[in-house]
């Protein structure tokens, strides 16, 4: 069922309470130093309203007529800063002394520059998978960056002793009520943007923040009938696996190069997202999804990670008709968005390593 405003206000301001625990529902805790209240905290929020473009070759990959909502172009690279920024502008404001954050890369990038921008200590805890690239730009953000474990997960173990330890709060990159409603701010966007609603709209899903935003933001438009067709790679394919046992899934290992999706663990809304509206799994290979990195940057000429080009490969390798072909969307589409979700955390030299890595040169 979906949510009624009130009811997600309610959810929202009980979810506070449960993240800051020196904090209640309006008042500070005297023993917790405030930090000072700035302009930043209380008006226009972090996030850029991103550029939304019709793309003639993913429209001629598609078959039908595609635009491309480039969350690429966000402020640190990635749709992350709408949820993320959302999340430490109501922490700063409720009196926080500094936060910490698990990542391996975008979320944590999108902390960073708000923490920057709130004038709040920040350390970004990431796997040993992070690339030093990434390093490098949080360190330049301000972020003290700390490496704990080979995957995410082992990561946020790490983020969450901080934040009982040192006292700061926990920005969770995506399983949390403030980060959904960040990101919802997407669909809006799309609702001012488009002459009419789009038949489907297509999206990478890691830990399961953006599909929550997302179904959040179609619930506040009344777009709830919009199917969602949800990318991942093999390897990294929590989500997936979640919908074929009806309940949460573990893997054993993150073995796809699209680190960036990598929770072993989807968030629980995530599943229950897909009880909310039709959200459609698809799996593609890391190869199809390095392919679609390669054959976007070509096209559009810009640079994305892999975990978005999970959501590309859709289109480049003619699963949307198939689909349609299955009877699983309309044999007649007007028009598909799909959400170029980041590509902060890639370079040249990383899509040729990649590339090599999967023998594809």
């Amino acid at each position: 069922m979906a949510w009624g405003l009130l009811e997600q206000g309610v959810l929202l301001r009980w979810s506070l309470c449960l993240s800051f625990p020196s904090l209640g529902p309006d008042n500070a805790s005297p023993s917790v130093q405030r930090a000072p209240i700035t302009r930043a905290m209380d008006k226009k929020p972090f996030h850029i309203v991103s550029p939304l473009l019709e793309s003639l070759s993913l429209s001629r990959a598609g078959g039908t007529r595609v635009y491309i909502k480039l969350e690429n172009v966000q402020p640190a690279g990635s749709f992350k800063i709408r949820g993320i920024g959302h999340l430490c502008q109501e922490a700063a404001r409720r009196g926080c002394r500094g936060f910490v954050c698990s990542s391996g890369g975008n979320a944590g990038m999108a902390a960073a520059y708000a923490a920057k921008k709130l004038g709040m200590p920040i350390t970004v805890v990431v796997p040993s998978t992070t690339g030093p690239g990434t390093v490098r730009k949080l360190e330049e953000l301000g972020a003290k960056v700390e490496v704990s474990g080979q995957v995410w997960d082992e990561a946020n173990r790490r983020a969450l002793e901080l934040a009982e330890t040192e006292g700061w709060v926990n920005i969770h990159p995506f399983d949390h009520p403030l980060v959904w409603q960040g990101h919802a701010s997407l669909v809006q966007e799309l609702k001012d943007s488009l002459d009419t609603k789009p038949d489907a709209i297509v999206l990478a899903v890691g830990g399961g923040g953006l599909l929550a935003g997302v179904v959040a933001g179609l619930h506040q438009v009344g777009w709830q009938d919009v199917p969602i067709i949800a990318a991942e790679t093999w390897g990294a394919h929590s989500f997936h696996a979640a919908l074929a046992a009806d309940r949460l899934v573990t893997l054993p290992d993150i073995t796809s190069v699209a680190k960036c999706l990598g929770a072993k663990t989807v968030a629980a809304r995530a599943l229950e997202c897909a009880q909310e509206c039709q959200v459609i799994s698809q799996v593609v290979e890391d190869t199809e999804a390095v392919q679609a990195v390669e054959q976007f940057l070509d096209d559009e000429r810009m640079l994305v990670q892999p975990a978005c080009g999970a959501a590309l490969a859709l289109l480049y390798t003619g699963r949307l008709q198939r689909l349609q072909h299955e009877g699983r969307l309309r044999p007649s589409l007007g028009s598909v968005v799909v959400v170029v979700c980041g590509g902060a955390g890639i370079q040249v030299a990383q899509l040729q390593a990649l590339k090599s890595q999967l023998g594809l040169e």
